[in-house]
């Protein structure tokens, strides 16, 4: 059983588990349609109701493969997807567009190709340099009048764009990375949230598979962006993964795998999660580690040896930070 968190202040209860669909599209090497909706299939199945998505996954795919999913009845399922991030199919480069003419086209060209009329959950992917918040939710604001959009997120922003956003219209969720091996957000951004009601879903809980302690960078795909970012070069994969001994020493004492730990860890902040999978013998396990309970004295030992700043290596190149923390 997963247990479940509101989603802010006026939003539903939902299980704190979710599903990041990304790697279903792009992004971590070769994707099977067949095997994801699988996937997808099993995860409503063993409870999970929250299936995040944007439209920069694929260049539309992914929200295409979750209307293929959404269409077998699945009544409950909750869908968060995001706009902001423009790129070429296929480039990694991309661009931070949060222009009024852009959200509007973008949020009706998700409707379009999830097949819905109004989407649960509409994230501002990144926040573009330069460009006022306020008119942004303004935009946004407009959506959830029309009843295009039900909820607003922002994604990735500092505490200070948070507050100023919040103060036009209620913001629902805020989703960034977070994980034993990322986690800046406790500074103020996740204390800023709880201060305003604001629920937090944490984005790539297992920092992308490192804290599994089984990545072989060699085995990864050369289209694995994972090959390009500093935190998964070949030096910093070494050390980092020669920082994981309290995990798996914790790990092994609950007789659970090490990314279990850390998903339970990331439940324990009392915030949602949305690992990814494309595969279901690592969903199941996922799952699983909703169930693992750790003990005040398991928090304590990985809060003090997985201290910010304890990986090396960026999370992203420099040009997937763009609109980070903006």
């Amino acid at each position: 059983m997963i247990a479940q968190l509101p989603l802010g202040t006026e939003g539903p209860q939902l299980p704190q588990l979710g599903l990041g669909c990304m790697g279903m599209s792009e992004f971590y090497g070769e994707t099977d349609d067949a095997q994801s909706l699988t996937v997808l299939d099993r995860a409503y199945e063993l409870g999970v109701r929250m299936f995040d998505t944007a439209d920069m996954y694929g260049n539309g795919h992914n929200e295409e493969l979750l209307a293929r999913f959404l269409k077998n009845g699945r009544p409950e399922a909750f869908v968060a997807t995001k706009f902001g991030i423009r790129k070429a199919p296929g480039e990694y480069a991309r661009t931070i567009d949060n222009s009024p003419d852009y959200i509007r086209q973008a949020c009706d060209a998700s409707l379009q190709r999830l097949g819905g009329e109004r989407i649960d959950l509409y994230y501002v992917h990144r926040a573009e340099a330069g460009r006022n918040i306020e008119d942004t939710m303004g935009v946004l604001a407009d959506l959830v009048a029309a009843g295009k959009i039900a909820r607003i997120g922002l994604s990735e922003v500092s505490a200070d764009t948070l507050r100023r956003a919040h103060a036009v219209h209620s913001v629902a969720a805020v989703q960034s990375e977070y994980s034993l091996t990322t986690r800046d957000m406790k500074v103020e951004v996740l204390p800023t949230c709880r201060e305003l009601g604001i629920a937090f879903v944490a984005y790539s809980p297992l920092g992308r598979g490192l804290l599994s302690g089984a990545i072989d960078r060699e085995a990864l795909s050369e289209d694995d962006f994972r090959r390009h970012t500093p935190r998964f070069s070949e030096d910093a994969l070494e050390a980092n993964t020669a920082r994981l001994g309290t995990l798996t020493a914790i790990a092994d004492q609950r007789e659970a795998t090490a990314a279990q730990v850390a998903l339970a860890w990331a439940l324990a902040k009392g915030v949602f999660a949305i690992p990814g999978t494309k595969r279901l013998t690592y969903l199941e396990q996922n799952i699983a580690a909703a169930s693992l309970t750790l003990s005040d004295d398991d928090i304590a030992r990985l809060d003090s040896a997985y201290a910010p700043g304890t990986f090396v290596g960026e999370r992203y190149t420099a040009e997937g930070m763009k609109g980070v923390n903006a």
